[in-house]
């Protein structure tokens, strides 16, 4: 495998992003650790919930760090699930933070509960904003299997149009350090010189009269062999903090000669702060800031991602 300049070894909260040209493909593999553990561990979410946003904490760097330096990028999805609402932001070059919605009550004590059931029926939207001079985008796709794997390369056949194949995976890991959360992911797209050969098969066009030839498509063979390849990956692979995304990239594609570039690092780092808060209060009337005094007489703030409480006195915010 032959490195970029700079090359920043990949093991723990980082993106690489690596090509194939025999292949057309180009890809990102991302790893999370202490950054995700820190976010689901300040939550204490349910094992199922934790894994979930886990996986989506992957999916979204993996498609976030493709922005430039000032760029914003959110998946959110609204379901008929246990978790009914994620969220996860990513600030370029390395800022993430999410949080989950879920009814607990749904959650058994065991944790012993399909995977479907958790994410439910409804969509997922991915918003990109890329700076004032560039128009907010966002794209919505269906999620019907429970599947934020399946609901992403839905999106990328609709919208995108690009040859996609996604493998995410959370789960918990034992080091000699203790137990923590990790979460891997793997993105890799087909993107030959070529249009006609970029092209995918449409969506099935219905029932053909009697007499008439059924829809066929035939793939690419480059991008056949590329699935392939990337569909060996094992969701350990993803989680082990001892191997590293150019040692794992290399194990999936060396037999075609794969090119690593340098990692973009990720941190745990949250929006909020004292200024945007006090700005949000403000914004409300006096009679909708006198409802949200507590019975301690004070105004307080909990922010859902970082879950940092700020309590304000609600004099500070009187109309004079």
């Amino acid at each position: 495998m032959t490195n970029g300049v700079g090359l920043v070894s990949g093991r723990d909260d980082c993106v690489l992003p690596f090509a194939v040209e025999p292949l057309d493909l180009r890809g990102r593999l991302a790893r999370l650790g202490p950054a995700l553990n820190a976010i689901l561990t300040r939550h204490a979410y349910p094992d199922p919930v934790a894994r979930l946003l886990g996986e989506a904490a992957a999916l979204t760097v993996l498609l976030g760090s493709m922005l430039k330096a000032d760029g914003r990028f959110q998946l959110q999805t609204r379901t008929d699930g246990i978790v009914d609402m994620l969220v996860v932001d990513f600030d370029a070059p390395d800022r993430l933070r999410a949080f989950a919605r879920f009814d607990a009550a749904l959650v058994p004590p065991d944790g012993a509960i399909d995977s479907g059931a958790v994410l439910g029926r409804g969509h997922l939207a991915l918003t990109v904003e890329q700076g004032a001079e560039i128009a907010r985008y966002q794209g919505v796709a269906p999620i019907e299997g429970g599947s934020l794997e399946q609901a992403a390369l839905i999106y990328f056949q609709q919208s995108e149009q690009i040859p996609t194949f996604i493998r995410l995976a959370a789960g918990q890991v034992v080091t000699s350090a203790g137990t923590s959360w990790r979460a891997g992911g793997l993105l890799a797209q087909f993107l030959p010189r070529s249009e006609e050969r970029r092209r995918q098969a449409d969506f099935p066009p219905g029932d053909a009269p009697e007499g008439h030839p059924g829809h066929e498509w035939v793939e690419d063979e480059a991008w056949t062999e590329a699935q392939a390849l990337a569909s060996t990956v094992e969701d350990h692979e993803l989680l082990d903090p001892g191997l590293s995304s150019e040692d794992l990239a290399y194990r999936l594609f060396h037999e075609r000669g794969v090119m690593a570039f340098p990692a973009h690092p990720l941190r745990d780092s949250c929006r909020c702060s004292d200024e945007r808060v006090e700005a949000m209060l403000r914004s409300f009337s006096q009679v909708e800031r006198d409802d949200m005094v507590g019975d301690d007489g004070m105004i307080s703030v909990t922010c859902e991602f970082c879950s940092t409480l700020r309590r304000y006195n609600p004099a500070d915010f009187r109309e004079k």
